[in-house]
């Protein structure tokens, strides 16, 4: 029995899709999961033929169970992971079990951006970085030159959860302590901030030739935290943006090492140089798939799972559309007592998709990473300023009423 072995998922977004992709593929799919509402929400998920529950931390415990599949006769073709720092896990799996490529030392690269930053040393496409361990923060500051303001990250922060910005000395010394304490003997990263607009390009790399898939403007709310809540896809991009953008993702992407897989790269355009914010190992969560589906007719999922097997992707567009998908986010906080306008948004002609993530009863608050974005909605069409219109407009009509 062809098998497929999925380590973690969420409930929506890119991560289930290709969970979905191989099953239509037609694999046996079992899913590792630590999360208990998957278990209690089993009927929901029926594109999951096994689900065992397990520590993801705990890597002897998943190679006993994948020992276990394979003696009962499944023929474990690979074991993936779409879900921020277990793509790595994976990928040492999978090499191990199932004798694949997936670039396991450019992940690890990925997942740590203290690794990034330090794989791209001395290229254009750092902004100027340091790294604080211990010891007095003013000494610090002084020592690397650094002013404010200042970009203050745990390595290995997701989401956004661990990425703040800094004004003044008060402000940075306060971070630092916070992460120390939530991270203990951790090295903290600090970057310069920079303007600049923002891309997010999706790659998929096989057998040394990095495609780029799709590229995204990005639009970010700076209150508490980094926050993305519009995606804009390009269906069209200008040749001169497209060429030079190309150009350093495709660098970046070499200097890493990766030579099979995916990734996506967000960059920001400054002082006529691109700058990489972030690199990470696998497609973007979130409606990033459907988006790239709407937009090309690709299923990204779908072609990762194909190189995962040692197969080529394919990736040629039957049409293009310009997508944009506008999340919603609140100012407040409380209990979910109900949604409203869902139908409403639907009705806009151009509108994809409208996905409302929380249930009534679930407390909800202003957004502290991306997980905390409780709404979006995806619209396309011929031109980029027509998606984005029906989009926030539709996105209007959705209400949480709370408690």
């Amino acid at each position: 029995m062809r098998t497929m072995v999925f380590i973690g998922t969420s409930k929506s977004g890119s991560s289930r899709e290709a969970i979905r992709a191989a099953e239509r593929l037609g694999f046996y799919t079992v899913l590792f999961t630590r999360r208990k509402l998957n278990l209690e929400q089993r009927a929901e998920f029926s594109d999951v033929h096994e689900l065992i529950s397990i520590d993801l931390d705990d890597v002897p415990s998943m190679r006993e169970k994948i020992k276990q599949l394979q003696k009962q006769g499944k023929i474990i073709e690979a074991i993936v992971s779409f879900v921020d720092g277990l793509v790595y896990t994976a990928a040492v799996l999978s090499e191990e079990f199932c004798h694949t490529d997936l670039s396991k030392e450019a992940i690890l690269k990925m997942e740590d951006k203290i690794q990034t930053r330090n794989a791209l040393q001395k290229t254009p496409f750092n902004m100027n970085y340091a790294i604080y361990k211990q010891g007095s923060l003013s000494f610090f500051i002084e020592e690397n030159e650094l002013t404010f303001p200042l970009i203050v990250k745990a390595p290995h922060s997701a989401g956004s959860k661990d990425v703040l910005k800094v004004d003044r000395k008060s402000e940075f010394e306060s971070c630092v302590n916070k992460l120390k304490q939530k991270y203990p003997g951790s090295p903290i990263l600090v970057e310069e901030y920079i303007d600049g607009p923002q891309y997010l390009v999706e790659t998929l790399v096989y057998q040394n030739k990095v495609n780029i898939v799709a590229i995204i403007e990005q639009e970010i709310s700076k209150e508490q935290r980094f926050i993305v809540t519009g995606y804009s896809l390009l269906a069209k991009v200008e040749e001169h943006l497209y060429e030079s953008l190309s150009r350093a993702v495709i660098s970046i992407i070499r200097m890493l090492g990766m030579k099979n897989g995916a990734c996506h790269l967000e960059l920001k355009f400054h002082k006529n140089q691109w700058k990489l914010i972030e690199a990470n190992p696998r497609i973007s969560g979130g409606a990033m798939n459907k988006m790239i589906e709407v937009a090309y007719g690709i299923n990204l999922a779908e072609q990762i799972i194909k190189i995962a097997i040692g197969e080529a992707p394919s990736l040629q567009k039957t049409y293009k559309k310009f997508v944009f998908t506008q999340y919603i986010t609140l100012a407040s906080s409380g209990e979910l007592q109900l949604v409203t306008g869902r139908n409403r948004a639907w009705r806009y002609e151009g509108v994809d998709d409208v996905y409302i993530k929380p249930k009534r009863g679930t407390y909800l608050h202003p957004p502290l990473s991306m997980g905390h974005r409780y709404a979006y909605v995806m619209a396309s069409s011929s031109t980029k300023e027509e998606a984005k219109t029906i989009a926030k407009a539709a996105a209007k009509e959705i209400h949480f009423h709370l408690y």
